[in-house]
């Protein structure tokens, strides 16, 4: 290819946003004759083009680390850094109030570029401190009595198991674990059973999009079908999920979805967000309120919001929270469709190396996977190989099964090595780490 049509390339991926139709795109393509701007073929894998340069330069610390624990806290882009240190400054020279009032327009902004990437209304969008916070909201507002079957997954992380039972303690409510298909991810046959078995007596269906311990994606759409035709509320958490694959809540058909910002969003910290669809709320009152979420209008009474900022409370990080909008529109400048084409392939990659290593297992499971790979050594504990790769300049994270009771033990895990990419990730990375790992040790 010429230089110039070199130049073109470049230009075109600037101003071509991702996330347009890839009808669109091929045709443009076409009629300039560039097929690079279409695929880019590696290792059998299909990627779409991406503009690795750019993500890279945007992002700091991808010149200083291999960062593969994006599932644990991804590296932000200097844009959202520069956003918040901005309003931080703001808030120091005009003060917290004034300084709140003056950026209106960008706290605004954060709730249409929500609402914008989950395909919602921003009057269906609240902003917490982070995910745990808002599902927490969510499920507590909900009402069980004895009997009533909350229906949840294996692969459900311990926080909200957790809540489960201890709503079930006070309630009698019954908590009921679907069973896995033969992929390892929730059988949605064995949904329906539960839902026919038990007419009347399911009260939520509560399941985790995408698992702390593994790269499976739920079938979070088909569970939505049943939900809708079983009129049973659906809670998704989507704290792993949100940022590295579309998200709609409307294909999905949850009443109630919670995420967090500082995952493959690449938000700030102490970020999150809820939905909580318009058509549900009114039946919902949060466990906890303040005089955001609902007016005093008389000594003996007080009236909610109408909105579903009643889950939020008065005080807020407003640097975070506009932290937040600025990560969301940067996710949405590159497209959803593009990032999980990015983020999956690479994914891929890293399970085919792992995978060609002596002594070396890789557990995920699910029909459709993303961008959590899980392995281990043989021999060598978990937090052994995470050190390891730690000193060679590689970032990982270990999760137990402290994490994921209902899931870990019974495949005969204790602890794995989770290495979860982003988009601003290479080839050479992956590499780095497969260079790091240590040996198996025989006998194991």
């Amino acid at each position: 290819m010429s230089a110039a049509a070199d130049w073109v390339l470049v230009q075109a991926t600037r101003w071509l946003r991702p996330r347009r139709s890839p009808l669109v795109l091929m045709y443009w393509a076409q009629s300039v004759r560039l097929p690079r701007l279409l695929l880019q073929v590696q290792r059998s894998t299909v990627l779409w083009m991406f503009d690795i340069e750019r993500a890279r330069a945007d992002t700091p610390g991808a010149s200083r680390v291999a960062h593969l624990n994006n599932a644990g806290a991804a590296l932000p882009p200097s844009q959202v850094t520069e956003a918040v240190i901005a309003h931080l400054r703001r808030e120091s020279e005009l003060g917290g109030y004034e300084a709140a009032s003056a950026a209106a327009d960008h706290v605004d902004r954060t709730y249409a570029a929500i609402a914008e990437l989950i395909g919602c209304e921003r009057d269906e969008v609240a902003v917490v401190e982070n995910a745990t916070r808002a599902w927490d909201m969510a499920f507590y507002a909900l009402s069980f009595k004895p009997g009533d079957r909350i229906l949840t997954c294996n692969a459900e992380y311990a926080s909200n198991v957790i809540a489960f039972l201890q709503v079930a303690a006070r309630t009698g409510a019954v908590v009921e674990v679907v069973d896995d298909d033969e992929h390892g991810q929730l059988s949605v046959a064995d949904l329906r059973r539960r839902l026919d078995d038990r007419v009347g007596e399911v009260k939520l269906i509560a399941i985790t999009h995408v698992p702390t311990q593994g790269g499976l994606v739920n079938p979070a759409e088909e569970v939505g079908v049943l939900a809708r035709a079983a009129g049973v509320p659906y809670l998704l958490d989507a704290c792993q999920s949100v940022g590295q694959l579309p998200v709609d809540v409307t294909r999905i058909g949850c009443d109630l979805l919670s995420a967090t910002g500082r995952k493959f969003l690449r938000g700030p910290r102490g970020t999150g967000f809820l939905y909580v669809r318009r058509s549900i709320l009114d039946t919902l009152e949060p466990p906890l309120l303040d005089l955001h979420a609902a007016t005093w209008t008389a000594p003996d009474r007080y009236v909610l919001r109408a909105d579903a900022r009643r889950f939020e409370n008065w005080e807020a990080n407003y640097a975070a929270k506009i932290g937040l909008g600025v990560a969301i529109d940067y996710a949405l400048s590159w497209g959803l469709d593009a990032i999980e084409r990015r983020v999956t392939g690479l994914a891929r990659a890293l399970r085919e190396r792992l995978t060609a290593v002596n002594g070396v297992t890789v557990h995920d499971q699910g029909q459709r996977r993303c961008g959590i790979v899980t392995f281990t050594v043989d021999g060598v504990p978990a937090e052994e190989v995470k050190l390891r790769l730690t000193e060679r300049g590689v970032n990982t994270h270990v999760s137990r099964t402290s994490s994921a009771q209902l899931d870990m033990p019974r495949r005969g895990l204790s602890e794995i090595v989770r290495a979860s990419v982003h988009y601003y990730n290479t080839d050479g990375e992956l590499d780095q780490l497969i260079d790091a790992l240590p040996s198996a040790r025989p006998g194991s």
